[in-house]
Formats: C-alpha cells, structure tokens, sequence
C-alpha cells in the first residue's frame, strides 16, 4: 500500500496570529518571517508570500531565501506605491530549519503575508 502525503497549511512562524509582518530591516539580516520545520530528510514546507508596500513610493523588498547569500539565496522584487499584495514567493520548498528573511529599501513601509503548507509522508 502506498503511503498516504499529509498537508497542513500554517502560519507563517514569523506572524503573530496569521497576521502581516512589518519588514523593519533595511539590511541583512532582515526581519524573521519564516522558520521551516526541522525536517532534513521528508517533511517539506511549501512557501506562498506576498507583499504590500505603504509608502508613496515604489520600494524594493529583498527575501533572504534559506540563507543572506546573494545573489544565489536572494529573492528582489520591486513593490509598487500604495499597492496592495504583490506575490513574491510562489510555492517554493524549503526544511531543515531554513529561516526566511526580508528586508526593504525603507523600514516600516513594507508587510508581508502569506502561509506555508507542511507536506509530510
């Protein structure tokens, strides 16, 4: 018989009670936004974020994906004006207690959203 894959959708870890994440970071490291589950081996966390930029000016938003490495652990996406969510990370994996990060071109302008699901055999 074949394994049966269970999927939980959580809350970002970074979030206080599934809310927004203020970036406060302007620098590496940024603001903590996501720890993935402790895993090495079968349990994957799959990562779906947006972002939304209050500032009367478009901002950049870098993701440290894993790591602060750049560019190969960097995700930049640049957040128009006043906009509401942009997506930014798009279903990608990561486990073994990975942290994902954020920072911004200005703090306290941009929030980040979004859930994971834990897919696990």
């Amino acid at each position: 018989m074949a394994a049966q894959t269970s999927i939980e959708r959580i809350a970002l870890s970074g979030s206080t009670s599934g809310k927004q994440i203020k970036v406060v970071a302007t620098a590496t490291p940024g603001t903590t936004i996501h720890t993935a589950t402790a895993s090495a081996t079968d349990t994957f966390d799959e990562v779906w974020l947006w972002a939304g930029n209050s500032d009367t000016v478009s901002r950049e938003i870098t993701i440290e994906y894993g790591s602060a490495t750049a560019p190969d652990d960097n995700i930049k996406v640049t957040i128009a004006a006043k906009s509401g969510f942009t997506a930014i990370v798009q279903g990608l994996i990561l486990q073994n207690s990975l942290v994902i990060k954020a920072f911004g071109a200005a703090a306290n302008v941009l929030m980040v959203g979004g859930y994971v699901n834990r897919i696990s055999p």
